[in-house]
């Protein structure tokens, strides 16, 4: 996402002869877009974007089952030792 913020942020400056940026190619200024469709594409090929996922679902659901138990006034189940 970083790398749109700074797609775009560029792209303005570059449009509109602001600044440093004005002077620059347009292939330096346009990078941005292009990491970003790699970024995306390593993500999804390597299984990163489903494991965040699903660790922001498995947190989700921590949470839910934390806030039941103070509501029924439980204690946090304890983890277990292993070994």
């Amino acid at each position: 996402m970083y790398l749109l913020g700074f797609g775009v942020i560029f792209l303005l400056l570059k449009y509109l002869e602001i600044g440093l940026v004005a002077g620059w190619s347009w292939w330096l200024v346009l990078s941005p877009f292009a990491l970003a469709v790699v970024w995306w594409a390593w993500a999804d090929t390597s299984g990163y974007t489903k494991r965040k996922a699903m660790e922001r679902e498995e947190e989700r659901r921590q949470s839910r089952i934390d806030k039941n138990r103070a509501a029924m006034g439980l204690e946090k189940k304890r983890p277990r030792h292993k070994g």
